[in-house]
């Protein structure tokens, strides 16, 4: 377990380079399935740091945002957002859970200091689609999975509820410290406004989404000429990453069961000696003893599950969804090179087809003004403008990606650190507590 979740294993470095493989250092799992679990971070009663106003405009966002990451950021906690209350509503279709959602603000570009709305989880959906729409390259942090595989037999009881809210408040904070993110007007409506109604049906139609994900296949399948190596290696951390993650939360999955099931065993345990002691009156004292003592080592045990639950598996768990996270936005930067990679090509093509249209033209009588020949060269002339124009945008549309990606990825990568580390330090905390403990009983 500790060569495991050795430090090294989880903390990235820069994001040009990939980590060192620890890959011998991993335990060997057997192909058995997946778990799927919901994130269970705690709670906060606090809400999260978020940057003081920003630009509207994307190109200069993207520049502002690059400023603040070099000069160490601000840290103004003007924004409390805290997720409650969960409220189970039965329909003649559907049953679902309803929670509040508490924002606190001082922020000027708001009309109150506070604010209380009611948001379920297809909200939140809502939400973290509308931020990707407008901001495809930057790490968005995930949700907790809609379904459960295994694990929770009742959808709607309450250790399942209260894991949904940890995790959908853990989602909002993530989102408030976001420097951009934080100031979307996506988020403030979410925060503020009574009904959500309106707002999503001013979302792309059906046709549009289809059309996007039809584009977005086609240049999956036509690939890139060349990604950048700085990109090449966020992919090759992103796939390492996720490998090990993913063995990281199986293997605390695993000692969660083992230990649950050792406590059973204690608890049976413990009672026999008391019985016995019933029965043999002169080693009655010791007998009592030792059944005293594994009654004190269940409790700790049981203790030491909690953590493991409640603390570390958390943890690991949302940045085995944020590893899928980092793999898509990478694959949205991917479509946005190919779409001008692609839009450049036709451009080269047409231009190398009206050269030599040009020169087998140029050797007949020039048509006179007005003619179809004329109008289709001022045609041909048009198109070809429109072509330079939107290889532009594209162009433009890659170097906005590219340096939106590289900014937030470094804004990640602090993210994470904190986060794993706090989990695992507290983690070796709580095992050399449990120990001390147990040995002095």
């Amino acid at each position: 377990m500790s060569a495991a979740m050795d430090e090294s294993a989880v903390i990235p470095h820069s994001h040009a380079v990939v980590p060192a493989d620890i890959s011998g250092e991993m335990l060997d799992l057997e192909d058995d399935d997946d778990l799927e679990v919901f994130s269970k971070t705690t709670s906060q009663a606090g809400g999260s740091p978020v940057l003081s106003s920003m630009p509207n405009s994307p190109g200069s966002m993207v520049n502002q945002y690059q400023l603040e990451e070099e000069g160490g950021g601000v840290n103004t906690r003007d924004m409390f957002i805290t997720v409650d209350n969960p409220e189970s509503h039965v329909t003649a279709i559907e049953t679902f859970i309803v929670y509040r959602v508490l924002t606190r603000t001082t922020r000027g570009d708001f009309d109150s200091s506070e604010y209380e709305v009611r948001r379920r989880y297809q909200d939140f959906l809502w939400l973290k689609g509308t931020l990707e729409e407008a901001h495809p390259t930057l790490i968005i942090h995930p949700l907790p999975e809609k379904f459960v595989m295994k694990g929770m037999v009742e959808r709607f009881n309450e250790d399942f509820i209260e894991t949904r809210r940890r995790a959908l408040q853990h989602f909002l904070s993530k989102t408030a410290e976001h420097p951009l993110l934080s100031h979307s007007q996506q988020l403030k409506v979410f925060l503020t406004e009574q009904e959500l109604t309106a707002h999503k049906k001013q979302g792309p139609s059906f046709l549009s989404r289809m059309g996007e994900t039809v584009r977005a296949v086609a240049n999956s399948v036509r690939g890139l000429k060349s990604r950048p190596e700085e990109f090449v290696a966020m992919q090759e951390y992103a796939d390492d990453f996720s490998n090990k993650m993913a063995s990281l939360d199986k293997i605390t999955q695993r000692i969660i069961k083992e230990q649950k099931e050792y406590l059973d065993e204690l608890r049976q345990y413990g009672p026999i000696y008391t019985q016995w002691a019933d029965l043999e009156t002169e080693l009655s004292e010791p007998l009592r003893g030792v059944a005293g003592c594994v009654d004190n080592c269940g409790r700790e045990t049981e203790e030491q599950i909690r953590h493991l639950a409640e603390v570390l598996e958390p943890s690991l768990h949302q940045y085995v969804l944020c590893a899928d996270t980092l793999k898509t936005v990478l694959r949205r930067r991917d479509n946005i090179q190919a779409e001008f990679e692609a839009k450049n090509d036709a451009l080269t093509s047409w231009s190398s087809s009206k050269k030599v249209d040009h020169e087998t033209s140029s050797r007949t009588m020039e048509p006179p003004p007005g003619s179809m020949r004329t109008c289709e060269t001022r045609k041909h002339k048009n198109s070809r403008e429109e072509l330079k124009e939107e290889a532009a945008c594209l162009e433009e549309s890659v170097k906005n990606a590219n340096r939106a990606l590289r900014g937030d990825w470094s804004r990640w990568e602090g993210s994470m650190k904190t986060d794993l580390k706090s989990a695992l330090v507290s983690t070796a905390d709580k095992n050399v507590e449990y120990y001390e403990k147990v040995t002095d009983l």
